[in-house]
């Protein structure tokens, strides 16, 4: 007989081994402690204060950024000032074949591309080296101190950015006025085409590069102290400590910054472009964005400008696209 007070024994088989029994599989997905799973009813009811922040950016994104979608319809359409708001008569592909044969529209779309890659070469690696020189100082008043005046810029008023840069580079500027006292020749700067593009992009790094440093600082903060001393223990020096650990250390950050950049390429800073040019100098200063405003607003062609609008507008999307594409099989992180 069995004693009753003796463990239970695992069931044998026929070839008299001990079943075990297995524990059942665990089920995935999210579950209400009663058992079930969880809806996005019943999240949202739960959550609902949560969720109410994000009304009034949803709102704001589907008045301001997909609602005026609605309007390049009229690139394919006549639209005359009083008749209908997407356009009177169907042209097709009119517009599109207009800014193409335009010699003008040519011109503008090659300044556009000079003066977005040159601000991309040139101006986004700057952050990254300005936040690695900042990382290494020892002093924390110094380094405060270099951080307060290289972000102030940011916050001035692109109207007064382009001031100071037209005081400057006037004939009777700073500038100048420091060439003519160790007696070289003035030079014109805002009337000659070949200086637009060395002042809007030394504007650039003056007003961004150090607002940038931002994030490139705080996810240094990210990568652990002990990489280092073991980085130091094997006699690595800094450079190669920064090459190989600090560098890798903010790569997904700057994949990031780098794609939303590739993103703007065309979309050129049009207001500082506006109030520096003039026509003296519309063979390099002329952007599409500025073209834009002056067909769309100035002469009324709102057709055109939707056609040539929606032109760079699906160029940045190819790009956004492909650079994030590249960067997730050459990289390994993407936007998405």
């Amino acid at each position: 007989m069995r004693d009753p007070l003796a463990p239970e024994s695992a069931p044998a088989t026929a070839g008299g081994a001990v079943a075990v029994e297995k524990p059942p599989p665990a089920r995935t997905g999210a579950r209400r402690p009663g058992g079930g799973k969880v809806t996005w009813r019943q999240a949202l009811r739960k959550d609902w204060r949560l969720y109410t922040f994000l009304v009034l950016p949803v709102v704001f994104l589907i008045i301001f950024r997909y609602v005026p979608m609605l309007g390049n319809v009229i690139a394919f359409r006549r639209f005359r000032p009083g008749g209908s708001m997407f356009g009177d008569e169907w042209v097709g592909l009119y517009y599109i074949e207009m800014f193409i044969n335009d010699p003008t529209f040519w011109r503008v779309f090659t300044n556009t591309l000079i003066l977005g890659a040159l601000t991309l070469i040139i101006v986004f690696p700057l952050p990254v080296i300005l936040a690695l020189l900042l990382n290494e100082l020892r002093s924390r008043k110094l380094k405060r101190f270099v951080q307060t005046v290289t972000y102030l810029p940011h916050f001035m008023s692109i109207v007064i950015v382009a001031g100071i840069v037209l005081q400057l580079t006037s004939l009777n500027g700073t500038i100048n006025q420091i060439l003519g006292a160790i007696g070289a020749e003035q030079i014109s700067f805002m009337q000659e085409p070949s200086w637009f593009r060395p002042i809007y992009v030394s504007s650039e790094i003056w007003q961004t590069v150090g607002w940038g440093t931002i994030l490139y600082l705080a996810a240094l903060t990210t990568i652990d102290d002990q990489l280092y001393e073991a980085a130091r223990i094997d006699g690595a020096n800094r450079w190669r400590q920064t090459w190989h650990i600090t560098l890798p250390g903010i790569r997904p950050t700057m994949v990031v910054l780098l794609i939303l950049n590739i993103g703007t390429f065309m979309a050129v800073g049009f207001e500082k472009v506006l109030l520096l040019y003039n026509p003296l100098i519309f063979s390099t200063a002329d952007v599409i964005s500025t073209y834009l405003y002056r067909v769309g607003i100035q002469s009324g062609s709102y057709s055109y400008s939707t056609a040539i609008g929606l032109f760079e507008a699906l160029i940045g999307l190819t790009l956004v696209m492909s650079a994030n594409a590249i960067s997730r099989r050459v990289v390994g992180s993407s936007l998405w």
